[in-house]
């Protein structure tokens, strides 16, 4: 209604308060005015309400409780993926390099032994808090933690020689956004390695995956197929270099334990799985127990 107090909900009517009919002639009706009983929300839970719906925040939680899970999980340790992207920082060989949305931190940990310095960037302070403890472990006293959004980095233009991001993308709420940080803040002919899911070309396909990656963890956003990443590279000024598809396999248990699905979201996904059609089945190689495999790609580009 125009000119109610945006803190104020829909009115209630007064049911004591309607218009009363004393009597079935025009003359003896007596009408009284309606009135009506604002409530006014509590300032405390909108603060509570909006925090909680951010999509920062969601991730933030997601995987703050996560870290240490995240940090050991060999599908995050190692892969063909993360080689590429070691490859490319060795032949780079940059000076400061920044890991955006560095997650378990083992982009950080392949760059460290290379780089003079790597800022391992997150939205999660305990996911920052287990890289830090790992790469003490690790003896890499060159790697410092940052905590922030993708889309708003505090690094002045042309900082970096590398951005590297990992698995991290398809949690990003504008991801042309954060490319256009990433172009900001690298050097001239400074390199951006992007490595991600990426979606399939078949629309039933992605619709399928878009739906398992929501119900096993609702900060998903989305994943991108590789036509939608080769576009918005070249839309936020980069020179795409290099492009490579690729495959990760999944095992079902451990990839819904590490984020703590809920069992209705797990069923939810089996009984997906189990209605596909059989061209789905074939793409992501079903197995019984729900194992899969996920298309991912690796981008190399340049400013």
């Amino acid at each position: 209604m125009p000119g109610l107090d945006p803190g104020i909900q829909r009115p209630a009517l007064d049911i004591r308060s309607r218009n009363r009919i004393a009597g079935s002639s025009p003359a003896m009706t007596k009408v009284e005015p309606i009135r009506f009983v604002y409530r006014r929300k509590n300032p405390k839970e909108e603060r509570v309400m909006a925090r909680s719906a951010t999509l920062e925040n969601l991730v933030s939680s997601q995987f703050g409780s996560q870290a240490a899970a995240y940090v050991a999980s060999p599908v995050h340790a190692r892969g063909e993926d993360l080689r590429l992207v070691a490859d490319e920082i060795a032949a780079t060989r940059p000076e400061r390099v920044l890991d955006l949305g560095c997650g378990g931190g083992h982009v950080s940990f392949a760059a460290a032994p290379v780089a003079t310095e790597v800022i391992a960037y997150d939205l999660s302070s305990e996911m920052l808090a287990a890289v830090a403890e790992e790469a003490a472990k690790r003896g890499f006293a060159n790697i410092a933690t940052h905590q922030g959004t993708v889309e708003q980095l505090p690094f002045a233009d042309a900082s970096f020689d590398m951005v590297l991001s990992r698995y991290s993308a398809h949690h990003w709420g504008d991801v042309p956004a954060a490319l256009r940080e990433a172009f900001r803040v690298l050097k001239p002919g400074g390199r951006l390695v992007m490595a991600d899911a990426v979606a399939p070309v078949r629309t039933v396909c992605d619709t399928f995956l878009q739906a398992f990656e929501m119900l096993r963890d609702p900060s998903h956003v989305r994943d991108y197929s590789i036509r939608e990443w080769q576009a918005m590279l070249a839309t936020a000024g980069f020179t795409v270099r290099a492009t490579t598809p690729g495959h990760q396999p999944l095992e079902f248990s451990s990839w819904i334990a590490r984020m703590r699905t809920p069992p209705v979201f797990v069923e939810a996904i089996r009984a997906l799985q189990a209605a596909m059609s059989e061209e789905v089945r074939q793409h992501f190689a079903i197995e019984a127990d729900g194992s899969f495999v996920l298309d991912n790609a690796v981008f190399v580009a340049q400013r």
